[in-house]
């Protein structure tokens, strides 16, 4: 094993808007020089007017702060939708918006709402949430929310894949995204004497990829690991020798459908599509070899977790479908409960489900109820036909190709929109980074797999040289919890009953660790019934969760965290 290949970037440009005066040493940390240049700038803010459930809210914008001290360079023009220009090239992916409401202008122990943006593990050019002039309801925008309930909002960039670096090459490999995040972090805690809200309540809110990068950042807390990364991007908290001085772990977090353990998320989809034969139910299955030649290795990496459910018993492939049903029929049950308005149609009835992309008009389609029994008198759920359930979940979403995260190079595929493109060194396109794809990849002169190296996948990452296994372990949280590391004592995450996009053993595995890590304080896990591959849809409910964990860890001044 060796540092990835994302560690030898050179820093190519200064910050943007570091000016101010140096932060206050205290808080147990003695600011170095290079911290001494990250200082919070208080006096430079843009005054910007909202409307949150009909009520003017006067906010202080704190504009593209740069977060750390050698930012990487990115090239104008960036792919996404065709070709994008950003307007910063010198630290876009790595700066942040911090937003701050009247009521938390002077206000110290305001908890911060760190949103990441990072959807399908992509890079996030900065971006501002909260826009002048426009109306926010509290009850559907987080953004909105967090102004109401006096929390300071910050909209964190951060480098990932796809992002093309200043000179050519892709210096958003992992763990780029997790290193970012994390001197995002370091930036709060160095300033928190200077800056209004807390570093010591930061709750990191993400969805899809972003959910996965809130995820591992809230798992991998003052983690060691990650310090030369840090180093080399001149992340606040990192002396001259090497050593860090401030801390990365976080108060808490929110985290929906989250794509995480990509490593094994191939053999966990292929799985759950296959061993009930859903692929071939749903006529979603153009590669069946591939496929169960990737399932077959899902028994013993679950397994190899060690995992137990809430009752004690063993969480294993052989009780993985009865443990998926049982979330299943709670998530049903917790909606049925919550409002005596929410129905569910009978056996027989009809789901009606709308979407529609933004911009576009809202579509309902139309599903039978022949998997989910209810009893309307007792709003409890008599039985789920687990096969049936899985087939209407590959319905209403066509199931993804196999592999489904790592399929890039393999069957001559160079145009897949898998995650592929996050691993490799940065002057290299994609590197494939799970056995199956690396064994089977088939385009020569991509420098990936079998074909080009001339080693198995057993025999490459057995190279000292090799940089795609710690790759694969820094954006992983399942092997950070329950270690050394400081994994946030407050957790919110949401897996929609509906979602095609991952499989759900991922986040039933994510709840059983954290479950078993004794530095989780309060662990709110559930699939949301009726929910596709999507956050934030439950905002009053997680706004209300955070209130109530913030509420129960008391003063943050008076009970300074002591890691």
């Amino acid at each position: 094993m060796a540092l990835a290949g994302s560690l030898a970037l050179a820093a190519v440009a200064g910050p943007t808007s570091v000016a101010g005066a140096a932060p206050v040493a205290g808080r147990g940390h003695t600011v170095d020089p290079q911290d001494a240049a990250l200082a919070f700038d208080s006096a430079t803010y843009t005054t910007i007017t909202v409307t949150v459930d009909g009520r003017p809210v006067n906010v202080r914008w704190y504009k593209g702060i740069c977060y750390v001290a050698h930012p990487i360079a990115a090239a104008a023009q960036q792919p996404g939708g065709g070709t994008t220009t950003i307007p910063d090239t010198a630290c876009g992916y790595q700066s942040m918006n911090v937003f701050v409401p009247e009521s938390a202008f002077d206000d110290q122990r305001a908890p911060v709402y760190f949103a990441v943006n990072n959807s399908g593990w992509r890079a996030s050019h900065l971006r501002a949430s909260i826009v002048a002039g426009t109306s926010y309801n509290s009850s559907t925008s987080s953004a909105g929310a967090a102004l109401k309930a006096g929390y300071v909002f910050v909209d964190v960039a951060s480098r990932s894949r796809g992002l093309i670096g200043a000179d050519g090459s892709f210096p958003g490999k992992a763990p780029a995204a997790v290193v970012d995040a994390k001197a995002a972090v370091r930036y709060l805690r160095l300033n928190d004497a200077t800056m209004p809200g807390s570093a010591e309540r930061i709750v990191v809110n993400g969805t899809s990829g972003g959910g996965a990068l809130a995820s591992i950042l809230g798992a991998s807390g003052n983690s060691g690991e990650y310090t030369p990364y840090l180093a080399a991007i001149g992340a606040a908290g990192v002396d001259a020798k090497g050593r860090s001085t401030l801390r990365d772990d976080v108060f808490a977090v929110n985290a929906y459908c989250p794509i995480t353990d990509l490593g094994n998320a191939d053999t966990a989809y292929e799985w759950l599509y296959n061993v009930l034969a859903t692929r071939d139910t749903t006529g979603s299955n153009p590669s069946p070899e591939a496929s169960a030649a990737i399932a077959a290795e899902f028994a013993a990496y679950e397994k190899s977790l060690g995992l137990r459910n809430p009752d004690g018993s063993r969480l294993t492939a052989a009780t993985m479908l009865d443990t998926i049903e049982k979330e299943v029929v709670r998530s049903a049950e917790t909606y049925l409960k919550a409002d005596p308005a929410h129905t569910i149609p009978p056996l027989g009835g009809t789901f009606e489900i709308t979407s529609g992309g933004p911009g576009g008009p809202p579509t309902t389609k139309r599903y039978v109820n022949d998997w989910i029994d209810v009893d309307t008198a007792t709003r409890t759920v008599r039985s789920v036909d687990m096969a049936k359930y899985l087939a209407f979940v590959a319905t209403q979403a066509r199931l993804k190709t196999a592999p489904a995260f790592d399929a890039v190079g393999v069957d001559g595929n160079t145009t897949s929109g898998t995650e592929t493109d996050l691993f490799g060194p940065p002057s290299q396109k994609y590197l494939n980074y799970t056995e199956y794809s690396w064994n089977h990849n088939d385009v020569a002169g991509d420098g990936s797999g079998l074909d080009d190296t001339g080693l198995t996948w057993d025999r490459y990452t057995g190279k000292k040289s090799t940089t795609v296994d710690d790759q694969i372990h820094l954006i992983n949280p399942m092997d950070f919890i329950g270690t050394s590391a400081d994994t946030a004592p407050n957790w919110y995450v949401r897996h929609g009953t509906r979602d095609r996009d991952t499989a759900f053993t991922v986040s039933v595995n994510l709840d059983r660790a954290l479950a078993a890590d004794k530095q989780v304080e309060d662990l709110d896990y559930r699939l949301a019934w009726n929910q596709p591959h999507a956050g934030n849809y439950d905002v009053p409910e997680a706004m209300a969760w955070i209130a109530e964990v913030v509420r129960a860890a008391g003063d943050p001044l008076a009970t300074r965290h002591k890691r």
